[in-house]
């Protein structure tokens, strides 16, 4: 089914909910989802669904405002919900836009996607919340203090990689966490802690994976005469760097720039896969078929 909207510009106010579900298809479900939210007194301003004829899932989200500034209690709204999700045997979330998801980013020394995610949630083109900013070094603490943000350092090492990740868990679990981000945090993560954070932590690196691993990527790409660098966004699974892919950016190499402006094409690549991949979760856009991704817009 062709993917329909209502709305090109979606608009966040405090009697806004948004409602994603997936569930194998079939027929009704798009009838039994619109008729349980007009007889709720709600109002849909974006709906998108899409249908994979491939795995015969079905997905769906459908951004809702209250009419005439109705009183509607979010838990009651989920409870009654269940029944139409038992009925289609749904994987459904029903949360409020208003709300901002509680984002953890981890760094290690480059900060230029911390930065633009600092930026960007600062002048609310994110609609999160960042309580805390997680490194293996204390290099850019300064960056993190001149948004206010706190800066937690926790040193990493093959002795203390097990007891670092055990303060990571204890730090998100306490400040109630929605999603983690690794902007450029340079440490492999444990597979039990990968199975911990499974669809709520994204990763970024470079898109000249495989071809130029280890450390300068972007000069060994130069030195090859490589025409386009790029970086992809994806969640973190225990298969490094082949999670589910979120997002991708794409730049075009010039045959005159140096090794340093070809680096610095593919940090702007980095920075801006990122940005938009945790935006597309964070607003509830995203959600997981399989080893892919559906990206609701």
């Amino acid at each position: 089914m062709p993917s329909t909207s209502k709305s090109t510009t979606p608009r966040i106010q405090e009697s806004d909910y948004v409602l994603t579900l997936s569930c194998h298809d079939r027929p009704g479900i798009v009838y039994a989802v619109s008729k349980f939210l007009f007889e709720k007194g709600l109002n849909i301003v974006e709906s998108q669904q899409f249908d994979d004829h491939q795995t015969g899932m079905f997905f769906m989200r459908v951004q809702v405002e209250v009419v005439d500034g109705s009183a509607i209690n979010l838990e009651d709204l989920r409870i009654s919900f269940k029944s139409v999700a038992t009925t289609f045997e749904m994987n459904w979330r029903l949360l409020s836009l208003a709300e901002k998801q509680r984002v953890l980013i981890m760094v290690s020394r480059a900060g230029h996607c911390l930065n633009d995610l600092l930026f960007r949630s600062a002048n609310r083109a994110l609609n999160i919340e960042i309580p805390l900013v997680v490194s293996n070094h204390p290099d850019l603490a300064g960056l993190a203090a001149s948004y206010n943000i706190p800066y937690r350092h926790i040193p990493v090492s093959p002795d203390t990689k097990l007891q670092a990740e055990a303060q990571l868990l204890e730090l998100i679990e306490d400040l109630d966490i929605d999603l983690v981000v690794l902007a450029r945090y340079m440490q492999i993560l444990s597979t039990d802690l990968c199975k911990r954070l499974e669809g709520q932590a994204i990763n970024i690196h470079h898109s000249i994976l495989p071809s130029f691993k280890g450390g300068r990527p972007y000069h060994q790409a130069h030195d090859r005469g490589v025409k386009l660098v790029g970086a992809t966004a994806h969640y973190v699974t225990e298969d490094l760097d082949e999670g589910p892919i979120i997002e991708q950016e794409v730049a075009r190499v010039n045959h005159s720039m140096s090794a340093e402006e070809v680096a610095m094409l593919g940090r702007d690549t980095e920075s801006l896969a990122l940005a938009r991949a945790v935006r597309w979760h964070t607003e509830n856009r995203v959600m997981l078929n399989g080893i892919r991704t559906v990206v609701l817009h």
